[in-house]
Formats: structure tokens, C-alpha cells, sequence
């Protein structure tokens, strides 16, 4: 079905559940408090020098923390942590605490908790926010990074939780 004009909410929604994302935990501690929440939207920005972005809901005041502690760490999630993803992504309405008890965590070098287990930890300090529409890119400088074993993603797609398949490869080139 090919739309053009009038592209309503729910329409770029529908469209957008066709795109297929890593999911992530994405956390802060610091002055203005704990917080945790699960994303799909964060990419990398650069490699020199190492810098990643995070789409936040910029209409929950709850994300506020954020950006007034200045620091975030981006926990890339593996296949067998669903739940914690669940449980932070404000479905199931966990307080703080009860959120991050279903992880091990630590800190590397900002302070911001980082998860043990995740197949990669991206430790920032925020460089920059940029407001739009109803989120809130965030920028970090990577300061700390941790690389875990490589396990089978968790991804997210048509509205819900999936696993790469590591079998055969999704495309075969003819000869």
C-alpha cells in the first residue's frame, strides 16, 4: 500500500514494526537519580572518537535523569535477557529497584550501571541532546566499553521479541 500525505500515527507505527532493531537497556545513576529503560532506537554516530545516540520518549518525565546526571551506559542485550527487557521497558510498571534486580550490574567509568552479561557496554558521558517531536536524541562519548561473548541478539520486530537464527546464512550467493 503506498501512502503519501497525511502519514497518521498509527500508520507510521504499523510501517515502523516492519523495522527490525537490536534491543538495548540504556541506564543513568548519578545527583538526579537511578533510571532504566529499554530501547530499540540507538546507533552508532562515529568511531573517532567513539560516539553512539539514544532516542528517548521526551514526554516521560521519568527520562529526565538522563540528562541531568550528564552520563549513560548502552547495554546491548543478548537473546536469554528478554526479561529484563520486559521489565524495564515500563510494561509490567517495576519501580526502579525491582528493575535492575533482574541484572547483575557494575559500573566502568562514569558511574552509569552497566549490565554483566550484555554483549556489548557502552559507557558515555552525554556530549549533546538534540529535542524532536516528541523525543530526545542523546549523544554520548563512549569512555568505557565492554565486549561479551557473542551470543545470540535480541531483537525486536512486528511487535515482538526474536532470535537470530545462527544455522544457515540469509542469503546464498549464486555462482
Amino acid at each position: 500500500m503506498l501512502k503519501k500525505n497525511d502519514i497518521g500515527p498509527q500508520a507510521y507505527r504499523d510501517a515502523m514494526s516492519h523495522f527490525a532493531g537490536h534491543v538495548h537497556v540504556v541506564t543513568t545513576d548519578g545527583p538526579a537519580g537511578k533510571r532504566g529503560a529499554t530501547v530499540i532506537a540507538a546507533c552508532s554516530v562515529s568511531d573517532t572518537p567513539p560516539t553512539i545516540l539514544v532516542c528517548l520518549n521526551s514526554e516521560n518525565p521519568k527520562n529526565e535523569p538522563f540528562v541531568k546526571n550528564g552520563r549513560f551506559a548502552l547495554n546491548t542485550l543478548a537473546s536469554h535477557q528478554e526479561p529484563l527487557s520486559v521489565g524495564f521497558s515500563g510494561i509490567t510498571g517495576l519501580p526502579v529497584e525491582e528493575r535492575f534486580a533482574l541484572g547483575e550490574w557494575d559500573v566502568i567509568s562514569t558511574g552509569a550501571p552497566t549490565l554483566k552479561g550484555a554483549l556489548a557496554v557502552f559507557d558515555c558521558e552525554l556530549i549533546d541532546t538534540k529535542d524532536l517531536a516528541t523525543h530526545r536524541v542523546l549523544f554520548g562519548k563512549v569512555t568505557g566499553l565492554r565486549i561479551g561473548d557473542n551470543l545470540r541478539p535480541l531483537i525486536y520486530h512486528a511487535r515482538g521479541y526474536h532470535v537470530l537464527d545462527s544455522g544457515a546464512p540469509a542469503f546464498t550467493e549464486k555462482e
